[in-house]
């Protein structure tokens, strides 16, 4: 079986593309998982296909790798339109970090906005592989009729719905046509040393010597294909698919850029969960392949099913794919021996989370079934992140855009029966002090039984950033006896856990100075309340401030786009540290910013605004500063 993936931004027609490939040769089988990706098993020419279509937009962006982990070749469809070469960029980036082949589909072509050559030219900026056209338009007036074959020079003629009918070369392309071919055959002799002594001489090389030397350069990924055609119309369909055929790499490539062992018999790249079936696994088979009831990952493999979910299989060959259930140990990302697993490689994550929510039951008695649930769609999804709120403890969850939050709370609702209410993470504002100060407390209860009475002298004062909390005493003589020491030091930590703000407060030392006991009525817990009262009556004299969190930003995004961030930045009071070509990506940029926390959602969708749904960034705390300006009120943060 041959497995390649579909790539492109929203409404660039891919999911149309698919559909119809898989529908050249009559029938097909489909499953769709997680609502983004679309699996379609066909056959062409007698032969297995299957192609995973992933859907376009960030939001699905966390499918795209492991997708393409599970592929033989990935096909890049583009707009047709130089000014949405931009929207491809995520594609193209990923595809060159994953080393796998790829072609690129120039979409409908039907209704073109700009002329081919400037539309590749767009894209070419983003991929650091040649672009090599291999066909030009036939034009009648504005539109366009057909394709031209640069390696056979043959002409076709679109047809609607039907295959494209063969006809004369026209004179009014001729000049073109000549042009082009003479550009792809001065890119394909970069790779290919006779095919460049034959065009020195000016010999003309075969056309079958040409399609060889074009397949050996696809298949090692040294060059991008570009195809043209129009899938709502059934046009160049039957080109593209013989362009994979012919030059998309033999299945054993897959496993050395999965860097699978010698031992690895299958690759789980996509899962889902369904209501009435349970927990899904793609598997595609490597190696030895599986069988179904035996080992694989550690555990025994369940049922084997077709890609229809119906048909059972009793095993799975190398190359091939299936879906496994009831096999819940087997897990998304990961290459499979018998006995272990090995991660995919890096190339194959999710970008970082765009937005972050609370997550909390619409009913309490939900929170251990909300809690199950969340885990086991981290587990399938990769584009979810999962963490715990310090405050309340509630599960914080990190998802790739507001389309995505709403897949998952449909998702927790169908298949779980889960109601769900989410809400902003609270910004971890912190408090200090600025100035030292001293305070003298005495905590003195009666009330019948035995008393509670100690007393304590204290100083506070602040620390550098970062330093924490720290305890000292100088008591001397014993007036405070030794073994009440930690109590004070436990009151006092207490006292820090929320500062005259409301919030937590740091980088304070507090050093008891003196103290009285009482022989009877002394105890911890005495103790531990003088201390605790003492300390928070000191800090409000000693000029607290709030801190607020500072986070580095390192911003991934298309170079076209850096000069619109600026003055985000800056209305966001973060500071912009620099930027610099991205040294792995043709075309991107990194840009590195700090920025308060408080702003961080809405940097993330500024810049989905700003990059056009592009643009990624990493999040990571480094300091705390001074907050200036109005303080907001804990109770509204929490």
């Amino acid at each position: 079986m041959r497995v390649f993936t579909l790539l492109g931004p929203s409404q660039s027609g891919k999911s149309t593309l698919a559909e119809a490939i898989a529908a050249l040769d009559g029938r097909s089988d489909r499953f769709d998982l997680c609502d983004t990706v679309h699996l379609h098993g066909f056959s062409y020419l007698d032969e297995p296909w299957c192609a995973i279509d992933v859907d376009g937009g960030r939001d699905a962006m966390g499918h795209a790798g492991r997708a393409l982990a599970m592929s033989d070749a990935a096909v890049v469809v583009a707009p047709p339109d130089p000014e949405a070469a931009v929207l491809c960029a995520p594609y193209l980036r990923l595809t060159e970090a994953a080393g796998i082949p790829t072609f690129l589909f120039l979409n409908r072509m039907d209704s073109p906005n700009g002329r081919i050559r400037d539309i590749v030219a767009a894209l070419q900026g983003y991929c650091s592989h040649h672009i090599a056209l291999r066909q030009v338009p036939i034009r009648e007036g504005e539109n366009i009729v057909g394709a031209v074959d640069l390696i056979s020079e043959r002409a076709w003629r679109y047809r609607e719905g039907q295959p494209s009918a063969l006809i004369e070369l026209p004179h009014s392309v001729e000049e073109r046509e000549q042009e082009a071919r003479a550009e792809l055959l001065e890119a394909l002799s970069d790779y290919d040393d006779h095919l460049l002594e034959q065009l020195i001489e000016d010999k003309e090389p075969p056309s079958g010597e040409l399609y060889d030397v074009a397949a050996q350069v696809s298949r090692s990924h040294q060059l991008v294909p570009a195809c043209l055609g129009s899938a709502s119309h059934g046009n160049g369909l039957t080109r593209l698919m013989k362009a994979l055929r012919h030059e998309a790499p033999e299945f054993s490539v897959l496993a050395d850029r999965d860097a699978a062992a010698g031992s690895a018999r299958a690759i789980a790249g996509l899962a889902d969960i369904r209501k009435h079936l349970g927990k899904i696994t793609v598997l595609r088979g490597l190696g030895d392949g599986a069988r179904a009831h035996e080992p694989l990952g550690g555990g025994a493999v369940g049922n084997l099913l077709e890609l229809d979910a119906r048909a059972q299989r009793q095993d799975l060959a190398a190359g091939h794919v299936c879906l496994a259930v009831k096999s819940d140990h087997l897990s998304p990302g990961h290459v499979y021996d018998a006995q272990g697993a090995t991660d995919l490689p890096g190339w194959a994550a999710a970008p970082p989370p765009g937005l972050r929510q609370v997550i909390t039951p619409a009913h309490e008695r939900d929170e251990a079934r909300l809690s199950a649930a969340l885990a086991k769609l981290a587990e399938i999804d990769p584009g979810v992140v999962l963490s715990q709120d310090p405050g309340s403890g509630h599960a914080i969850l990190g998802c790739q855009g507001p389309q995505h939050m709403r897949r998952i709370s449909a998702k927790l609702a169908e298949d779980f029966g889960l109601e769900i209410e989410a809400g902003p993470v609270a910004t971890g504002y912190r408090e200090t002090i600025r100035a030292r100060a001293e305070t003298r407390y005495r905590h003195r209860k009666q009330s019948g039984g035995a008393g509670q009475f100690a007393e304590v002298s204290l100083t506070v004062e602040p620390l550098p950033r970062g330093s924490g909390f720290d305890f000292k005493e100088t008591v001397k003589g014993g007036a405070v006896p030794r073994n009440y020491m930690q109590a004070v030091a436990q009151g006092a930590g207490e006292a820090l856990a929320e500062g005259p703000s409301g919030y937590p407060v740091a980088d304070v030392r507090v050093t008891l100075t003196d103290g009285k006991h009482h022989a009877v009525d002394s105890s911890d817990l005495a103790f531990r309340i003088a201390a605790k009262t003492a300390v928070r009556d000191a800090l409000v004299q000693a000029s607290p401030i709030v801190l607020q969190p500072i986070m580095n930003a390192e911003i991934h995004l298309p170079s076209t786009h850096v000069g619109d961030l600026v003055p985000v930045i800056s209305t966001m009071q973060g500071r912009v540290l620099g930027f610099a070509s991205d040294p792995d990506a043709p075309g991107w940029d990194i840009f590195n910013a700090q920025l308060p926390a408080v702003s961080q959602d809405e940097l993330h969708r500024v810049l989905a605004s700003v990059t056009r749904g592009t643009g990624w960034v990493a999040l990571e705390f480094d300091h705390y500063e001074e907050m200036h300006g109005p303080v907001p009120a804990a109770a509204a943060m929490a």
